[in-house]
């Protein structure tokens, strides 16, 4: 180990920040800032700060655990990896390669995730494979593909939001969720740029913004048609860009022209000058964005609610143009590169089309095998997590939590406990790896090298900075183990750099083209954003890291020429506003709506480990308004049931007049009496399969005694 920094990134959100990090003497790592990195400049929020905790051997694994008698105890690699090949082998010969699951994470590398893919489909031969990514951006994305022909996060690098001359961020709480990507929006502000929040709570992002609006859970998508409505009324269409660089505008128009600014503010509780208000806000600048995140997409209308939006930024002129366009905040660490290489159910490496003959081809060439043994798409994650103990008998889950995640979390617990066999990779016991019958403790991300893709489709290097304890293996050693051990020798190289030069010629010509992009170039360059084509098929091994054999600059900013799509327009999809699939009656008569907390991180069975942390968020909440706090006969504090059609959690009242009356919000990071998920609707948008975490019906009873 030496005591020299180590640039490399963040473990936690998409964001991805730059940091320092240098072994101690004692054994611990201490963080510093890195300036030079453009997206954070040097801040970090305090998960960042205390990433280094998880490392402690006190709080990570670091022996593989076997379950024996009901418990789970120390056991060597050999055992437990061999109890892994046993329990897939034995599902398999059963039930048929569709009987083995694999369910992976938003937080694993490119490398892993693409290896997690090949595992799957090439040894284990299913085609039972998704990931918690689902549950992320899975609307945006499909919403992306339909308009643009393409899913990139952002289509811009973050230093264009303080030169814009509107932005409009849909359900983030980006204060809390990405701190240090505030500072882009006060300086947008300070710029004499205008910042208008949509977000059913007064979060502190909102009391950032120029202009909240505070809409009903569920009905961004009617929200979004008002606008648009309005945009037509008040003649503010830009006619020659529709014209064009656009297709399908009269169908949405038509659409748009049935949501009056009266009927969306029945609808949203969003009254009709504050409607005027934005559109004239929006639409006054020569440039302006429309940025979501999970509030409008986490819905089961999510895909259309995000077409919404970015019909307005077509109707306007904001797609394409520089200073301008429509992105989604991507929340977890590599979300946007874990789907692009393999994990989701109906994709491969490159964002290629799993049911597309030419890239099965492709894809089959680089892997050495023939495309019509690939199998074709699965489930999605909820769909497959719903379908454990009957027709998936075992699953190999890595990097993922759903016993806390998930929707309908209680029910996802009691599918998991029925399966025949579960095998977890992870770097601490999570509430989910606690039913597994074998736990493997891996690396994590200061203990090993590997890429990840931020929101922005910068794709950047992790280095490794410290020494992983002896008893720890990383994912890539587990995947070339399992795989040797049902019959695959070949094929699942240990060492990352090895792995990405594989995945840049599985990538090359695809959507998500990363052939251009080499170890070298991430160093030198600090990142490169994709869609970078190169000549990665003709690069030999030797010269693979040699930037003189790749020119091509990355892609910072998309569609300035043309969009993704055939003939270059972008796609003007029609919607209608649509009810949230479960309102609220007379017996569920209150919406709740679920997100994040500041000190605490997704499922938090890292954060959740941190002093800290804890200290600042030591447990789950209702936050409630004083109305309903007084029908209930509350106070700051006393212990609130709140019940729903699946299931009822308990926290303390946290009463603010920061939430609409017919509200209640719930931080999802805890499991136990208060896991928020054991409420959440499972309700699947048609097109994206994304769950419905955001809106659901519920009733609020006073806990006594």
């Amino acid at each position: 180990m030496q005591n020299t920094a180590t640039p490399t990134h963040c473990p936690y959100c998409a964001l991805q920040c730059g940091m320092n990090l240098t072994p101690a003497p004692d054994g611990t790592v201490e963080v510093s800032e890195r300036v030079d990195f453009p997206v954070n400049r040097g801040a970090l929020c305090g998960k960042g700060r205390t990433a280094p905790a998880v490392l402690a051997s006190g709080v990570r694994l670091t022996s593989p655990l076997v379950r024996s008698g009901g418990e789970l105890v120390p056991a060597s690699w050999d055992e437990a990896l061999d109890r892994i090949a046993a329990g897939l082998r034995r599902t398999r010969a059963e039930h048929g390669p569709d009987g083995v699951g694999v369910f992976g994470g938003g937080g694993l590398t490119n490398e892993k995730a693409y290896t997690l893919g090949k595992f799957a489909r090439v040894v284990l031969g299913t085609s039972q494979i998704d990931y918690n990514g689902r549950f992320c951006m899975s609307s945006a994305a499909a919403a992306g593909i339909k308009a643009f022909g393409l899913d990139r996060g952002l289509p811009f690098p973050l230093e264009d939001i303080p030169k814009t001359g509107c932005v409009i961020l849909v359900g983030s709480n980006l204060a809390e969720t990405m701190p240090p990507s505030l500072r882009f929006f006060n300086e947008l502000r300070e710029n004499g740029g205008t910042l208008i929040v949509i977000d059913p709570r007064r979060t502190k992002t909102a009391e950032q913004a120029d202009l909240h609006l505070a809409p009903r859970p569920g009905t961004d998508l009617a929200l979004a048609l008002g606008l648009l409505h309005l945009v037509i009324a008040e003649g503010r269409v830009d006619e020659e860009y529709v014209q064009e660089r656009t297709a399908g505008w009269e169908d949405a128009r038509a659409a748009a022209m049935a949501h009056w600014p009266e009927y969306v503010e029945r609808i949203t509780g969003v009254s009709v000058p504050e409607l005027r208000e934005t559109v004239r806000l929006f639409c006054e600048p020569e440039s302006a964005m429309v940025l979501t995140a999970r509030g409008p997409e986490q819905q089961s209308k999510g895909t259309d609610t995000v077409g919404a939006w970015i019909n307005l930024c077509l109707a306007t002129g904001r797609a394409g143009r520089p200073l301008s366009g429509y992105g989604c905040l991507t929340g977890q660490g590599n979300g946007q590169g874990g789907r692009e290489h393999g994990q989701k159910a109906d994709q491969l490496p490159g964002y290629r089309k799993l049911d597309d003959p030419a890239a099965r081809a492709h894809v089959a060439e680089v892997w050495g095998v023939d495309p019509d043994s690939l199998p074709g798409p699965g489930r999605s994650a909820y769909e497959l997590l719903d379908a454990l103990g009957t027709d998936i008998r075992s699953l190999l889950l890595m990097a993922s939590n759903p016993v806390v995640s998930a929707p309908r979390a209680a029910h996802i617990e009691e599918r998991i406990r029925s399966l025949d066999f579960l095998a977890v990779c992870d770097v601490v016991l999570s509430e989910t790896a606690e039913l597994a019958d074998v736990v493997l403790p891996v690396t994590q991300w200061a203990e090993e090298t590997g890429t990840t893709t931020n929101l922005e489709g910068r794709v950047l290097l992790r280095r490794r900075a410290i020494t992983p304890p002896s008893g720890v293996r990383s994912d890539l050693e587990v995947l070339h183990e399992l795989a040797a051990r049902l019959g695959v020798e070949k094929g699942f190289p240990t060492d990352p750099e090895e792995v990405f030069e594989e995945l840049r010629r599985a990538s090359a010509g695809g959507p998500a083209d990363y052939s251009g992009i080499t170890y070298r170039r991430l160093v030198e360059e600090d990142g490169v954003f994709w869609p970078c084509p190169g000549a990665a098929e003709a690069v030999e091994p030797e010269a693979a890291g040699d930037t003189a054999a790749v020119a091509h600059p990355g892609t910072p900013r998309l569609f300035l020429d043309r969009f993704a799509t055939p003939d270059g327009r972008a796609r003007f999809v029609p919607v209608s506003h649509r009810a949230i699939a479960e309102e609220p009656d007379d017996e569920y008569p209150v919406l709740l709506t679920t997100g994040r907390v500041v000190a605490q991180y997704q499922s938090g069975a890292q954060t959740r480990r941190v002093a800290e942390l804890n200290a600042a968020a030591p447990g789950p909440f209702v936050e409630l308004h004083p109305r309903l706090a007084a029908r209930l006969g509350a106070a700051e504090g006393d212990p609130i049931a709140v019940v729903s059609r699946r299931g009822r959690a308990v926290a303390p009242a946290r009463i603010t007049n920061a939430i609409r009356p017919d509200t209640v919000f719930m931080p999802f990071h805890w499991p136990g009496e208060g896991r928020a998920n054991t409420l959440t609707n499972p309700a699947l948008d048609p097109t994206s399969r994304m769950p419905e975490f955001k809106a659901c019906a519920v009733r609020l009873e006073a806990v006594r005694g």
